[in-house]
């Protein structure tokens, strides 16, 4: 399918959502790029978790189009508020707060939307992902949107199992028409959420990765989830979403184990910025409530 050639602004309204919790220097530093983008966002909701967390005077003084509203702590119950906080956007742009974004990402974000009218969720390339690493400075992170701007690869839209949470667009009209929500019972930082909530869609449409699509996620560590929290949550959450079947064994089984030995052979050299031992801890004690019954997303609120 040939999309239409762009007339301006498109007759779809796009809207993109961000949570944060104690993140603020970040996301002040982040969220003002996105006044570089050719197509402009209709609105942008930021949920933070505490008034500490963003600075909504200088926030509306950047950006006029900027809403700030609050939600308790945890990414799920954060990226629903924003879902009832668009009640007049078509699209949604869910974007963490240290994701930057290529000039055309909203342009050709509804250029998917509109061309592919199954397609119910997008997500794009990540030319550069710091959460895999050290994190990357935003200096560095602007340098390689700079470099890929100018990238188009029109039609290279692949299927996809699931959208990656730090850059994913939905069809508001198909998350309304079915109800469909983040799961609330994945606490916290929310591991896999992307996973459950973009099956959860796939049972009405297409999930797309896109080549046209370019951003840099610069993977910030700070304001993020303990190491025996996120090691506990690495085996309760897809064990969780295997009994939702919202994933399959044949993905969650091999993520379960590569994170089981990554964190067993690395806690005697960890890598300076993952607290290897802390994961791994929590891998077993996850381990130790599976045995005996007990396993559950929620209990990570219970550990330190």
């Amino acid at each position: 399918m040939r999309f239409e050639r762009y007339p301006g602004r498109s007759d779809l309204r796009i809207a993109v959502g961000i949570a944060t919790t104690g993140r603020r220097p970040i996301l002040h530093s982040v969220v003002p790029h996105l006044l570089n983008q050719t197509r402009p966002a209709d609105s942008i909701v930021i949920c933070a978790a505490d008034p500490e967390d963003v600075d909504a005077d200088a926030m509306s003084a950047q950006l006029s189009n900027a809403r700030i509203v609050f939600a308790e702590r945890g990414l799920c119950r954060q990226r629903n508020r924003i879902l009832g906080s668009v009640e007049d956007a078509d699209i949604l742009l869910f974007l963490d707060d240290d994701f930057l974004l290529a000039p055309n990402y909203l342009e050709e974000t509804l250029r998917i939307f509109r061309g592919y009218p199954d397609v119910v969720l997008s997500t794009g390339t990540v030319d550069a992902d710091g959460i895999l690493g050290p994190g990357i400075p935003l200096e560095d992170g602007l340098r390689l949107i700079r470099t890929h701007s100018t990238s188009r690869s029109a039609g290279c839209e692949k299927p996809v199992y699931s959208g990656y949470g730090c850059n994913m667009a939905v069809r508001l009209s198909t998350v309304r028409g079915y109800g469909l929500r983040f799961d609330e019972n994945l606490p916290l930082y929310g591991w896999l959420e992307d996973v459950d909530f973009s099956r959860q869609l796939a049972r009405y449409g297409r999930i797309v990765t896109s080549e046209r699509l370019h951003g840099v996620h610069l993977g910030t560590k700070s304001g993020r989830t303990s190491g025996l929290r996120l090691g506990y949550s690495q085996i309760a959450n897809p064990v969780y979403l295997m009994g939702k079947k919202t994933m399959s064994p044949r993905h969650a089984a091999p993520q379960i184990m590569r994170n089981l030995v990554a964190n067993a052979v690395k806690i005697v050299w960890p890598e300076p910025w993952v607290d290897r031992r802390g994961r791994f801890l929590g891998n077993m004690r996850a381990v130790v409530d599976l045995v005996r019954g007990r396993l559950s997303p929620q209990n990570v609120n219970a550990l330190e």
